[in-house]
C-alpha cells in the first residue's frame, strides 16, 4: 500500500445536510439508486444518502463538436465501470485490480453481502461477494466470484494536484442507465460535507472534490475522469435544493481518488481500515441539551485510556463546547471541527467541569 496521503488544502465547509431517504431537506442525497426487493428493479433513489501527474488543457473545439479526448477517455475508462445490483439497491462500481475486485460506495452496499454486478465489457453480469464495507468513508470494496478473462482495472491519479476548472466526466449507472457518461469540471477542492441518514445521523466527509458533472441516483460508486484516462475521484454525494428539495444541478462530490486507494489497498491487504486519516479526540460523546432543549455542547460520555482527551486531562462527565476558539454546541459541530484537522495535529478543546471553563491543548490521534 502506498501510504503517502494527499498534500493538505484549506477546507471550506459546505453547510449542507444529506437527506437520503427523501432526497430533501436541503442538503445532500447519498446516489444509489433503490428500489424493493419484490419490485424487480430500481424505482427511487436509494436511501442511506484529481490529479493530474499528466494534466493538460482540452482539445480545442471544432465546428461545435466535443474535444477528440472524451472520445479516447470514454474507451480507456467506460470498460472499467460496473453496475452493481443488490435487491434494494443499484449503484455504481470500478474495477480496481485484476483479481476482480471492485470499489464502490458504502452506501451502495448497504447491509448486503451479496451482489450482481454487470459489466461495461459485454462479458454479461458476474455474482460478487463483499470484502469490507467502510461507511466512516462511504467506501467499500466487493470481489467478483469468478474473474472474466480481460477485466481491466482502472487507472487511479494522485488527486493532491487536481485543479480547479479542470475537465472530467462521470461514468456509472444513473438512473440504472449503465454506461452512461456525463461532462463537467472540477469546481472546487478540499470541501468538508455532512452526509446525514434519515436516523439523523450524520457523517463528515472531508477533501471532497465538488464537480459540475451531473451526479444523478445510481451514479454513486462510479468513476469521476480526468482526460489523461484517470479516476481522479468517486462520485458519492449529489446536493438537492433547499426550497424544491429537488436535486441542486451542477454540485456534486466525489472522494478524492487518494483516499480510495489508500482505504481500497488497506481492505484488500488486511480485510479492514486500519489507517483512516481522520482526527479524533478518543472520546465516545453526545449532543447535551440545555433548558430550552437546544444543542448546549458536546457530552463526553467516556475516555479512551491514555487517548488524546485522556493525556490533556479531559474527563467522562465534561462538555465540549469549544475547539479552536469556534463554538460547538452539537456532535455535527465537533466532526465538523476536527474535519479541519490531520492525526497528530494539536487543537485547542474547551470544555467546561462542574460549571467551570477550562482550555486543554490536544494531539490529536486517529480514528
Amino acid at each position: 500500500m502506498d501510504g503517502s496521503r494527499s498534500r493538505r488544502r484549506p477546507l471550506s465547509t459546505v453547510a449542507m445536510v444529506c437527506s437520503v431517504a427523501l432526497l430533501a431537506g436541503g442538503g445532500l442525497a447519498g446516489c444509489g439508486f433503490g428500489g424493493d426487493d419484490e419490485g424487480g428493479g430500481p424505482a427511487s433513489p436509494a436511501p442511506p444518502s484529481v490529479s493530474l501527474s499528466s494534466h493538460r488543457s482540452a482539445p480545442e473545439r471544432s465546428r461545435g463538436e466535443p474535444p477528440a479526448g472524451y472520445e479516447k477517455t470514454v474507451a480507456a475508462v467506460l470498460p472499467s465501470v460496473v453496475q452493481i445490483t443488490t435487491g434494494k439497491s443499484l449503484g455504481s462500481g470500478v474495477v480496481y485490480d485484476g483479481k476482480g475486485h471492485v470499489v464502490t460506495n458504502a452506501h451502495v452496499v448497504g447491509d448486503a453481502e451479496k451482489f450482481e454486478v454487470t459489466l461495461a465489457t459485454g462479458k454479461g453480469t458476474r455474482s460478487a461477494s463483499l470484502v469490507y464495507s467502510y461507511p466512516d468513508q462511504d467506501l467499500a470494496v466487493i470481489k467478483l466470484d469468478e474473474v472474466p478473462e480481460g477485466l481491466r482495472p482502472a487507472a487511479f491519479a494522485d488527486s493532491s494536484e487536481v485543479e480547479v476548472g479542470q475537465i472530467v466526466l462521470a461514468m456509472g449507472s444513473p438512473l440504472g442507465l449503465s454506461s452512461s457518461v456525463t461532462q463537467g469540471i472540477v469546481s472546487a477542492v478540499g470541501r468538508t460535507v455532512r452526509a446525514e441518514s434519515d436516523g439523523g445521523t450524520g457523517t463528515m466527509m472531508s477533501d471532497l472534490v465538488q464537480t459540475s458533472a451531473p451526479i444523478n441516483p445510481g451514479n454513486s460508486g462510479g468513476a469521476l475522469v480526468n482526460l489523461a484516462n484517470q479516476v481522479v475521484g468517486v462520485p458519492t454525494l449529489a446536493a438537492t435544493d433547499p426550497e424544491l428539495g429537488d436535486a441542486a444541478a451542477g454540485i456534486g462530490f466525489a472522494i478524492p481518488s487518494s483516499t480510495v486507494t489508500s482505504i481500497a489497498d488497506q481492505i484488500i491487504s488486511q480485510g479492514k481500515v486500519t489507517d483512516s486519516g481522520k482526527a479524533a479526540l478518543g472520546i465516545t460523546a453526545r449532543t447535551l441539551l440545555g433548558d430550552d432543549y437546544q444543542p448546549a455542547g458536546v457530552a463526553v460520555v467516556s475516555v479512551a485510556e491514555d487517548g488524546p482527551a485522556a493525556k490533556a486531562g479531559i474527563e467522562a462527565g465534561d462538555t465540549i463546547v469549544a475547539v479552536d476558539g469556534a463554538e460547538v454546541r452539537s456532535m455535527t459541530d465537533l466532526s465538523e471541527a476536527l474535519a479541519a484537522h490531520e492525526p497528530g495535529d494539536e487543537a485547542t478543546v474547551g470544555y467546561e467541569r462542574d460549571g467551570e471553563r477550562h482550555t486543554a491543548r490536544v494531539t490529536l490521534g486517529e480514528l
